[in-house]
């Protein structure tokens, strides 16, 4: 199970995420108690170790701005997050970078990657911890993440019920909105080991 863990601010989450087996960290540069800088997100990135994704994320900005402040931090996904057209995913697709589409399922009807390499079903609010009605995830094409109200306590039941390739988390490893707690995130990674294999995607 591919685990990516979202909104991290500062050495001491990146240190932790990694340490307890996150596969991908993000780094938020949308309006939110997450944002990051570039030059921020550039030396958090520079301690993470190669095998572990680290993704830029966005929303609301144009598709090709998104790539290059990516690029220009160092990291190696772009996560394109809301109501993005296909076209969005085309002006990206040539750079050299994994692509990340991250919708919910109130936002479309079409669960397809558009060309991404992932697909990131969230909830309507994203990074707002609300959990939402997954049984509309039926229909999904390629491999997906699943997000949106996943805790330490509830995401081994969430994984049984909808057998998601890999989570996504950010609010549910927050001692308070927007400040990661380090023991909730090794919670987290446990959790999800415990009721999965790690599967690579």
């Amino acid at each position: 199970m591919f685990v990516k863990v979202c909104g991290l601010r500062t050495p001491e989450d990146v240190d932790t995420a990694v340490s307890a087996g996150a596969d991908a960290i993000g780094f938020v540069f949308a309006a939110s108690p997450r944002q990051v800088t570039v030059e921020q997100a550039r030396s958090l990135a520079a301690r993470v170790p190669a095998h572990v994704l680290t993704v830029g994320v966005f929303l609301g900005v144009p598709a090709d701005e998104a790539g290059r402040t990516t690029l220009d931090a160092g990291l190696g996904a772009v996560q394109l997050h809301g109501d993005y057209p296909r076209s969005a995913f085309d002006a990206v697709a040539g750079l050299p970078l994994k692509v990340i589409r991250a919708v919910s399922t109130a936002q479309t009807t079409d669960l397809d990657s558009w060309g991404a390499d992932l697909l990131l079903l969230d909830s309507p609010v994203a990074g707002s911890g609300e959990r939402w009605d997954t049984s509309t995830v039926d229909g999904v094409v390629g491999p997906w993440l699943l997000a949106g109200g996943l805790t330490p306590t509830n995401v081994a039941e969430a994984i049984a019920r909808t057998h998601p390739h890999g989570v996504d988390v950010s609010s549910g490893v927050e001692s308070r909105r927007g400040v990661k707690d380090p023991a909730l995130i090794r919670a987290f990674l446990a959790a999800v080991r415990d009721a999965s294999p790690h599967e690579s995607v």
